[in-house]
């Protein structure tokens, strides 16, 4: 018979009498993997520092790049994440880790597109503090945006900062009274023959914490990294004469150590244009204001405290919230206006 004459009938197959192994879903638990942080994402590829003594009492701390397994999925991979890592972690040029696991996050800093859009998109993990970086002049200040991530911090439970930058052009104090009744710390810096004046006061506040500096382009957000971690050489751009914005030097986030034993890191992030608050939860807001949240208990279902049937004027005016309880309260609600403002954030 010819070869040009077999079909699929003709294969003889001799099956094991102990039958087919059946696959299983389960994976390896990887009890053994190592935990370290990820500071910076670049196409696929994840920088990670594996702490000191995590391969042995005696070995240094090193960077080792990784790249998802495959039991990860789609989980994104951000800068901030604890991650367990297994497979080559020797650090060299060649070498590639695996990461099978992300560790639970202590806190999470998201955004979407824009107030329309259902999908959140996770900026940084597991950091402690918002330094919410804006410039006096050059470009103008856009207080529609200090107050989007003001009420993202409060979202994702971080302390929020505010660094105001060249201070040497305008008076910061008519910008400042706005966020007074916010109690909102805040530091301010100017420029002055080269050198960045006040960056000590904002280094001491950044000390011992994890903080991420979001801002526009053009705020001076890597020239206040390139102060506070000497070598750290992120692109400073220029702010465009015609549109009044900065251009995108910072493409990617980057995790870097504050230097002299501060025991803290900062979180370079690109410059952002626009920041939805799609996913906020107004009640998560008005908890960070514990003198008005009490008041909401009067408040009709669904309201939104801004509304004439808001139960918070009546607390206010009954002297509950203190003597700052209506300054207080109309910064809330501007704070929670901002939600659905399209004015002055992009």
């Amino acid at each position: 018979m010819s070869w040009r004459d077999l079909d699929e009938g003709d294969i003889r197959v001799r099956p094991s009498r102990k039958g087919s192994r059946p696959r299983t879903k389960e994976r390896p638990a990887h009890a053994d993997a190592i935990i370290a942080m990820v500071i910076g994402v670049d196409r696929g590829r994840y920088t990670c520092l594996v702490p000191k003594g995590a391969l042995g009492k005696k070995e240094p701390e090193r960077v080792v790049t990784a790249m998802k397994a495959r039991e990860i999925g789609r989980t994104r991979v951000v800068v901030g994440d604890d991650v367990a890592l297994v497979g080559d972690l020797a650090g060299g040029p060649d070498a590639l880790a695996r990461i099978v696991r992300i560790e639970e996050r202590r806190s999470v800093l998201r955004r979407t597109a824009d107030d329309t859009d259902p999908f959140e998109r996770i900026i940084v993990a597991n950091a402690d503090q918002l330094v919410i970086v804006t410039a006096l002049a050059d470009p103008e200040p856009r207080p529609r945006m200090v107050d989007r991530c003001l009420v993202a911090a409060y979202d994702a439970d971080l302390v929020p900062l505010l660094a105001l930058t060249k201070a040497d052009l305008v008076d910061p104090s008519p910008f400042l009274s706005q966020y007074t009744p916010l109690e909102v710390e805040h530091v301010v810096t100017s420029r002055r023959d080269g050198e960045v004046v006040g960056v000590e006061d904002l280094r001491e506040r950044l000390a011992g914490r994890v903080s991420v500096l979001v801002g526009h382009s053009g705020v001076g957000k890597s020239t206040l990294v390139n102060a506070l971690v000497p070598g750290a050489l992120r692109a400073v751009g220029v702010v465009n004469d015609t549109t009044g914005r900065g251009r995108h030097t910072s493409t990617n986030a980057v995790a870097l150590r504050l230097p002299d034993d501060a025991d803290g890191w900062v979180i370079d992030t690109p410059g952002i244009r626009s920041f939805g608050l799609a996913h906020i939860d107004v009640d998560h807001i008005i908890d960070h204001f514990p003198d008005l949240a009490a008041g909401t208990d009067n408040c009709p279902r669904g309201c939104t405290h801004d509304e004439e049937e808001c139960a918070l004027d009546a607390w206010v005016e009954d002297g509950h919230a203190g003597p700052s309880g209506r300054s207080r309260l109309d910064s809330l609600r501007r704070l929670l206006s901002s939600r659905s403002s399209t004015d002055d954030h992009y």
